[in-house]
């Protein structure tokens, strides 16, 4: 009897061990649909009640701004519009003061994509109610919404630039991802239709970001740049380690672009616009790695502190509208962090001292012209 009653416990813990690892696995092989279900806010947004709104006339609501006599020497003025950095879950759009997303922005973001236009200008980075990850991993109408509330703060912060701290300055535009697709509407709305702003503009730069190439061709406003000595024109691309086939199905399938005012529409087979960061040009030239001027893996680096550059670590090109790169020599400048992290832009920049002689050269040529 005592034998039965021992061979039976033996069954009982390898049924539990059993059903453990079938849940184990279950929860692997989900945990992509996991994590999306606890980043959904679970509200319509048309119900939600979002946080409140920043006042750019404090200094608390910008990320980055000039303080005094701070850069005055700087040649232009740079308003910088940051990438995704809250993850979501209660929230649709996040609070631009939100302690966790604000961490994320001044340890990863800053240094390695906002540093190389610190030599090139005054840089103006506000803090905004950005749509949250989720909103990127959904094509619900709720998302879009919340990339339309988003543009409303970009937007207020772009007028309060203008209204207080502009002074006549060439002008630079960045972006990156979110804040690219956003930073690609304002130029639209506010800067294209102003004779005066685009004049003193110098470039628009929007950083792994999928626009429509055919809103930047030559007789457009603000047309893409073919050539690295020319002023008023958009430096824009979304890359991916060429053979990632997956990536490129994600630029082409997922990415929404601004149609006829504040509707997002898919890219619908519309080539994006890549212009190669390396040679400064809307080419599919091949850049070889000789010609990569430095890349870096900032992340963590003290704001005003000059990275150490990694020199000829890839070459790139432009294929179909999508930035094709090399794999990065370096172990450094290759993906790390947790699933969010990998979501959202590159904890580093592949083309960082190219972005910041790129910015150099066209605020040269503005001024020269």
């Amino acid at each position: 009897m005592a034998g039965r009653f021992k061979g039976f416990k033996r069954w009982i813990f390898a049924g539990c061990v059993l059903f453990l690892g079938i849940v184990l696995t279950a929860a692997f092989y989900w945990r992509y649909d996991i994590l999306r279900t606890t980043l959904d806010p679970k509200v319509p947004f048309q119900t939600y009640d979002p946080p409140p709104a920043p006042n750019y006339a404090d200094p608390g609501a910008w990320a980055l701004l000039p303080r005094g006599a701070t850069g005055m020497d700087r040649a232009a003025d740079v308003f910088f519009v940051h990438p995704t950095t809250f993850d979501g879950g209660r929230d649709w759009n996040a609070p631009y003061d939100q302690p966790k997303a604000g961490r994320y922005l001044n340890r990863v973001v800053l240094p390695n994509y906002a540093a190389p236009f610190a030599r090139v200008g005054r840089i103006f980075a506000p803090r905004y109610r950005q749509a949250s990850l989720y909103t990127f991993l959904t094509l619900r109408d709720d998302a879009r919404e919340a990339r339309r509330f988003a543009y409303g703060d970009v937007r207020e912060a772009f007028r309060a630039w203008h209204g207080r701290y502009d002074k006549g300055r060439p002008l630079v535009i960045v972006g990156v991802e979110q804040g690219g697709s956003l930073a690609a509407r304002l130029v639209a709305d506010e800067i294209a239709p102003d004779p005066a702003l685009k004049a003193r503009l110098a470039g628009v730069y929007l950083i792994e970001t999928a626009v429509p190439a055919d809103e930047y061709v030559s007789t457009s406003p603000v047309p893409a740049c073919v050539r690295r000595d020319e002023a008023g024109c958009v430096v824009a691309w979304a890359s991916l380690t060429d053979g990632d086939f997956q990536k490129a199905q994600e630029w082409l399938g997922r990415s929404l672009t601004w149609m006829g005012g504040d509707q997002l529409e898919n890219l619908n087979g519309r080539a994006p616009l890549c212009v190669n960061p390396i040679l400064g040009s809307r080419t599919d030239e091949r850049a070889p790695v000789r010609l990569n001027l430095g890349a870096v893996n900032a992340t963590g680096l003290e704001w005003g502190a000059r990275p150490a550059f990694l020199k000829r670590q890839v070459w790139a090109q432009c294929e179909n509208g999508l930035l094709h790169t090399g794999r990065p020599k370096s172990p450094s400048l290759r993906d790390t962090g947790s699933w969010t992290d990998r979501r959202k832009v590159d904890g580093y920049n592949l083309f960082w001292a190219d972005i910041e002689a790129d910015a150099t050269a066209r605020v040269a040529a503005l001024k020269k012209r």
